[in-house]
């Protein structure tokens, strides 16, 4: 079968695929556009963590409230490990991490 190109048989297969690889980046900005946190955001979230935390030890049990601080303190390590891997260091590993851990605030 024949592929059926939008600019007819006498397509240029490298001008699609600059095409193609165009859309892609401009996608990939999008998603990330939509998807990015700031740390005011990444603060609120620390916040509500402590919280919620605070909350959870009074009327459950004080474990259970350390049990929540120790979910996202191990979240956090975690994920400074992976910035680690990845070869970013010092105060952006941080921050990054800091962003992946609390940043998911911006959406409430």
């Amino acid at each position: 079968m024949v592929e059926q190109w939008p600019e007819g048989p006498v397509a240029d297969p490298e001008a699609a695929r600059e095409r193609y690889n165009s859309d892609a980046r401009a996608t990939h900005k999008a998603l990330r556009e939509v998807v990015r946190a700031d740390l005011a955001a990444a603060h609120f979230g620390l916040g509500i963590v402590v919280v919620a935390s605070v909350v959870v030890g009074c009327f459950a049990a004080p474990v259970a409230g350390a049990f929540v601080v120790g979910a996202f303190a191990a979240l956090f390590l975690v994920a400074l490990a992976i910035m680690f891997l990845r070869g970013i260091r010092g105060v952006d590993a941080l921050r990054r991490a800091y962003l992946f851990t609390f940043g998911w605030a911006t959406w409430i």
